[in-house]
């Protein structure tokens, strides 16, 4: 009999290997009674600053029922089902499918489809992972942009320079299957908590490379085959479906193409509204990074014992969520961490944060952002929010002196109103100019920005306000458009064989939630086709 035993709580200081003892303790059973037994969730309860504790949940494997729960835990029976892959379709597929980008969608979908020997192609626009890190680290570095390999594309995605954040709101046997791949894919650290179980997984932006590798490695030697620096340039269809794609190599003929793109690859969406593919316009994420000492941070997460536990947890990060009009929230927040220019076009300007593994700069930075109504874009065309995009970053360029450097300003600045005097340090690593952000951000956000500081600011009890720097803006939260999908087919409703999967086409929102998108997407393929010969 499978037990989910919830809310157990210990110190953060236990050591796990007692974690038997207490799971035994809250089930009233003997150590050796157990059976198999696995941690499904940890996460760190904050609350109590006199006291941090971890909160666990389990699965226990419980020979027969003759337990006596102690009241200290919840307990319940599990009746999940496990993770499954259809057998094949017998519908001919006269074509390898195709899969369009290697973000976390493209990835997995691709993995998955090769494993079931389909041998994809995967077409990606950008370069190998290595030869992006060079570019990458030459642009920090002041150097010239690559219009195609940057921080937001080339192997892995834009997932790549995330942070390597694997948090997902969904859970079942398809999230673990993608963590248990990650973790297979270099992607578990010596040392650290599972990113099977812990509520905040976070791998790294240096650690995420070698997990891409591995899994396009994975995909070759079942089969696939991914070619870099192939842009898909069109989609040609017909009536009766599908017939391929124009690349900038050459035409690819396909009756079965899983369009990943990411939300940066505008000219991809110009291309599909175009060719009338349908598409629709969809509220997103837009804002600015916000900048604290590290050292702060901690103090306000960890309280007055906040040296000790740094030394058992690391780095703090934070949740915040303002309310008003329009709500404002942090996301994607990065301990120990850098702000980077998320830049896909020459002459527009945006940023995102990263860390590093060990989450050890000097920095705290997360995104503020609001959600933007399609109501507030302008206009009415599905490509009216990838406008107003563009609009602010071009702006931000320009404000950067065209040297992509960031604007700043102090968050107190910011509230009342004035271009911030001095010197403001960021981590921003191509050099800062200091701004009104309110010229970068549209008013929707902007409101929502100046109304919502002071309520962080209360909930920090005046901490949030004094250090915080602005740094933006951040438009790339998440997609303006959404590509249509069938929810049943998950093909698009005007294209038979075309389907679009991640969070490019509108359907995610991270690393893990793309690549499950993806699975699922894979999974959809192989039920209805019969693996291709040819």
């Amino acid at each position: 009999m499978a037990l989910r035993v919830s809310n157990l709580r210990l110190p953060v200081e236990e050591p796990e290997a007692n974690l038997p003892s207490h799971l035994a303790r809250a089930l009233g059973v003997r150590p050796a009674d157990l059976g198999g037994w696995r941690v499904v969730r940890k996460a760190l309860d904050l609350r109590d600053k006199r006291q941090l504790r971890f909160v666990y949940n389990f699965e226990v494997e419980f020979p027969g029922d003759d337990y006596r729960p102690d009241g200290s835990t919840q307990v319940d029976r599990v009746e999940e089902p496990p993770f499954a892959m259809p057998a094949p379709g017998t519908r001919p597929l006269p074509h390898r499918p195709v899969v369009v980008g290697s973000g976390p969608a493209g990835l997995l979908a691709a993995y998955f489809l090769a494993l079931h020997g389909y041998r994809p192609l995967v077409l990606e626009r950008g370069t190998k992972v290595n030869d992006r890190i060079r570019d990458v680290r030459t642009f920090d570095d002041g150097g010239a942009f690559h219009p195609e390999s940057n921080y937001l594309f080339g192997e892995g995605g834009a997932g790549t320079f995330s942070d390597g954040k694997l948090t997902c709101r969904s859970t079942g046997p398809d999230v673990m299957r993608v963590l248990e791949l990650f973790a297979e894919c270099k992607g578990q650290q010596p040392g650290k908590p599972s990113i099977l179980y812990y509520h905040r997984p976070h791998l790294g932006s240096n650690r995420l490379p070698a997990v891409v590798k591995a899994i396009r490695r994975k995909i070759e030697e079942h089969g696939g085959e991914v070619r870099f620096l192939t842009r898909v340039e069109d989609v040609l269809f017909d009536s009766t479906g599908l017939k391929g794609v124009a690349t900038s190599s050459g035409f690819v003929p396909a009756s079965a193409v899983v369009l990943a793109p990411g939300h940066s690859a505008r000219d991809t969406y110009t291309m599909l509204a175009a060719r009338g593919v349908p598409m629709s316009a969809k509220a997103f994420q837009f804002g600015v990074r916000v900048e604290h000492p590290q050292g702060l941070v901690n103090e306000v997460q960890f309280g007055p014992r906040h040296s000790k536990y740094e030394e058992v947890l690391g780095n703090a990060d934070y949740a915040l969520v303002a309310h008003g009009k329009n709500d404002l929230f942090t996301f994607c927040m990065c301990a120990g961490g850098h702000v980077i220019p998320s830049v896909s076009q020459e002459g527009y300007f945006c940023t995102n944060g990263m860390s590093l593994s060990k989450r050890d700069s000097p920095y705290a930075n997360s995104g503020l952002v609001v959600t933007v109504p399609v109501e507030a874009f302008g206009a009415t065309d599905v490509l009216a929010g990838v406008r107003l995009q563009e609009v602010y970053e071009r702006k931000a360029f320009e404000l950067g002196r065209g040297e992509y450097r960031s604007p700043v300003q102090r968050g107190r600045d910011f509230v009342n109103g004035r271009v911030s005097p001095g010197e403001v340090k960021s981590s921003y690593p191509r050099g800062v100019v200091s701004a009104d952000l309110r010229e970068v951000l549209p008013p929707v956000v902007a409101e929502a920005v100046r109304h919502g500081l002071p309520q962080m600011d209360r909930r920090w009890q005046g901490r949030f306000l004094p250090d915080a720097v602005l740094v933006g803006p951040e438009a790339r939260g998440s997609s303006p458009v959404r590509i249509d999908r069938d929810p049943e087919t998950r093909e698009s409703p005007g294209v038979p064989g075309l389907y679009p999967v991640g969070e490019g086409a509108g359907f995610a929102g991270g690393i893990v939630s793309a690549a499950v998108d993806g699975l699922r997407t894979a999974r959809a393929l192989i039920a209805r086709y019969a693996v291709p010969t040819g």
